[in-house]
């Protein structure tokens, strides 16, 4: 038997999320590694859940609050092996490559500051991830305008010339 449920994210104010899957206990510690590493100064707190032994959820980050939220949320995802990253001060794109090169990671589903949902079965054995529901659906297709304003949003961040 499986049982589907919708998990919304309690996202902290003015955050970006990552939410992904590993497979090891050590990836606490190598995700960690790799955020201070790609931002100095990043506000983070990361959650991972051991899907063997004491089956806890483990916890590092630099924000108390942020740690906080990454725990609660991932208690109620509840699916072996993933984590969940909630950041400040810095965009999923300044550290979407470090993490992905964490050698125990195996999946990104997510990264963003919309509202997210995870999409999770549940059997007797445990729960498993099955996607995600990142913002909202689309209302059309963009016009010359909507063209416009994209370009200008993107080089007035800095990601264009």
């Amino acid at each position: 038997m499986v049982e589907i449920k919708v998990v919304s994210i309690d996202m902290p104010k003015d955050c970006n999320v990552i939410l992904g899957m590993a497979h090891f206990i050590k990836t606490v510690e190598d995700i960690y590694e790799a955020m201070v590493n790609s931002v100095p100064g990043i506000k983070f707190g990361l959650a991972f859940c051991e899907s063997s032994g004491e089956c806890l959820v483990r916890v590092e980050g630099t924000d108390e609050e942020l740690k906080k939220a990454a725990a609660e949320n991932m208690l109620k995802i509840g699916c072996g092996h993933s984590f969940i990253i909630f950041m400040r001060g810095a965009y999923p794109i300044n550290v979407l490559n470090a993490i992905k090169r964490v050698p125990e990671v195996c999946t990104v589903y997510a990264a963003t500051a919309n509202p997210l949902q995870v999409v999770v079965a549940e059997t007797d054995q445990g729960r498993g991830i099955l996607g995600v529901i990142d913002g909202l659906k689309p209302k059309g297709v963009e016009d010359e305008r909507g063209v416009e304003w994209r370009r200008s949003l993107l080089r007035k961040l800095g990601y264009k010339k």
